[in-house]
């Protein structure tokens, strides 16, 4: 199969190593993102486009990874004003069922292609090119993008029709969300309790208790730097998200709470464990009321 011509929209945290990974396979790779800085160390090797248009101009396949809704239809807005015949859009970034069906409307009718592609997994995995794809379209359409969904993942599952994709990773970040309220939780106690922290978050990450994204958490929470790897207030828009698809639980409201007391608090730009610094003040709150 012939290499077809790679667009890549979006270069912010985890847009920018994803479109690394794709230039460092040798696919002939157009970007675009709207703060130009952000595509200067493309310039060698990738054509850097100063619109959306230029780069649907000059791509067979184009990707997109934005932060929101608002972001993904004023950029879908621009594409689809292009001529968009036989091309495939291949959006990555997480956002509503509502907005992703509309789009992927919108491009059927252009005669193109949609998968909705959204990824489980933060900055490290991406620039690894290990994260998991979940991908919703038509199977011809995933064989197409897999030769290069293949450099940004090490899993690609194909879980149906579009929409299906979005689906999984609301359903994966609601419970990452509960796992990393319940982390914090947990950490505070054995604080309160006496437990060194690091001693603390060892036996959890060789228990059964431990996972993934526990121990990559970990040195952030033992050092106390919360430099956002995954934002809390992005997490917090998922929250919101899944809330608004149908996640109603006896979690979810307590989830929405906490994480929008942390954003309003201030701690929405640090990374999502950065919870901890608020359920901390919080709970100091409380006790000095008592």
């Amino acid at each position: 199969m012939n290499k077809e011509r790679l667009g890549f929209i979006g270069l912010g945290n985890m847009g920018h190593p994803m479109a690394k990974n794709l230039e460092k396979a040798g696919f002939q790779l157009s970007v675009y993102n709207r703060t130009p800085e952000k595509a200067d160390d493309f310039r060698e090797n990738s054509i850097v486009c100063n619109s959306v248009a230029d780069v649907v101009k000059n791509s067979d396949i184009i990707f997109t990874m934005l932060t929101n809704d608002e972001a993904l239809k004023e950029v879908f807005e621009e594409i689809l004003t292009q001529d968009l015949s036989g091309k495939l859009l291949v959006d990555m970034s997480t956002v509503s069922p509502e907005a992703s069906s509309k789009i992927s409307a919108a491009v059927i009718i252009k005669e193109a292609s949609f998968i909705d592609a959204p990824v489980a997994g933060s900055t490290k995995p991406a620039a690894d090119g290990t994260l998991i794809i979940m991908a919703g379209g038509k199977e011809r359409d995933i064989n197409r993008a897999l030769p290069y969904l293949e450099k940004l993942g090490k899993e690609i599952r194909h879980l149906g029709e579009n929409g299906k994709g979005i689906a999984a990773k609301l359903a994966v970040n609601y419970f990452i969300s509960c796992l990393y309220q319940g982390l914090a939780e947990t950490v505070l106690f054995s604080d309160k309790l006496g437990i060194d922290r690091k001693e603390m978050l060892d036996i959890i990450n060789e228990s059964a208790s431990g996972s993934g994204a526990t121990k990559v958490k970990t040195p952030l929470l033992v050092n106390e730097n919360y430099d956002p790897a995954f934002s809390l207030d992005l997490m917090l828009k998922d929250i919101l998200l899944a809330k608004n698809a149908g996640a109603q639980f006896p979690l979810s409201e307590t989830l929405i709470r906490t994480y929008q007391g942390a954003s309003t608090a201030g701690f929405g730009k640090d990374d999502v464990i950065g919870i901890i610094q608020y359920l901390k003040e919080s709970g100091q709150e409380k006790s000095d009321e008592e």
